[in-house]
């Protein structure tokens, strides 16, 4: 079963492309409709599973709350299914296509990656990410988001935030909301900061879904190479978001405090 649309991506590719290039941006990025067939959308809509199913990462830290992760799934299932087509050879060929990076490889693993949902009042701070993986030791260039929520509010908030923070600017340059069968694709760098810093206001009920995986090339450009580092954040809210960073502070130690109980 095919779920990518693979026909619409190469029927797209040069404006995709060109998009993700614009030399105007201060890092490359794209956004798009309708990255999997529209009935195969659907079908991964209806199957996502609920936070209750299964075993979730729903590790609180200071910059990041509310948020769960899944990796693991059953062969054969939908999701081992969709993955393994995002990681596949067709895939990553069409975004060394897009992109110009060549030797691109996805990650079986899933790390940091998988099934992403976020609960009422969830965020996750502005950051740029880990630049190696753990394990392999590859570079991390690029990351795939394909967002997987219908009837989505503005009110809801879990837009999804790029920001441009060089040279002393603190610019938002593109604000895109979680709606199904949305992808947007940017090139992993010391300057791709990007996240949804404003707490999610949906019902309780109504979660952020996403699916979420990342590339990787065995070495990258020497200019382009910085030393190993974890994930980076940064506070664009200001007092606002002092406060909502202790508050999740507080959170997250209690939850540890209750696991050293256990």
């Amino acid at each position: 079963m095919k779920y990518i649309d693979f026909d619409s991506l190469t029927r797209r590719q040069q404006s995709i492309k060109a998009d993700f290039n614009d030399p105007k941006k201060p890092f490359r990025y794209v956004m798009f409709e309708n990255f999997f067939y529209p009935d195969k959308a659907d079908l991964i809509h209806d199957s996502y599973p609920t936070i209750q199913d299964g075993k979730w990462d729903g590790t609180t830290y200071i910059d990041q709350k509310n948020k769960f992760a899944k990796t693991k799934f059953e062969k054969g299932s939908i999701f081992d299914e969709v993955f393994g087509e995002m990681n596949s050879k067709e895939f990553t060929k069409w975004l060394e296509q897009i992109t110009g990076i060549e030797g691109v490889l996805g990650d079986d693993e899933l790390f940091g990656g998988g099934l992403h949902q976020s609960v009422k009042g969830a965020f996750l701070n502005v950051h740029v990410d880990y630049n190696i993986h753990p394990t392999t030791k590859y570079h991390r260039r690029m990351n795939v988001l394909v967002y997987m929520n219908k009837d989505w509010k503005d009110e809801y908030e879990g837009n999804l935030e790029l920001w441009d923070l060089s040279g002393g600017k603190m610019d938002l340059i593109g604000k895109f909301a979680p709606i199904l069968n949305r992808c947007v694709i940017f090139e992993t760098s010391e300057i791709s900061f990007h996240g949804h810093p404003k707490p999610l206001n949906a019902p309780e009920g109504i979660n952020r879904k996403s699916i979420a995986t990342y590339y990787y090339t065995v070495d990258r450009p020497a200019e382009q190479t910085a030393a190993e580092h974890n994930t980076i954040y940064v506070n664009t809210e200001g007092a606002v978001g002092s406060i909502k960073r202790f508050n999740s502070g507080v959170k997250a130690f209690l939850e540890r405090i209750n696991i050293g109980k256990d």
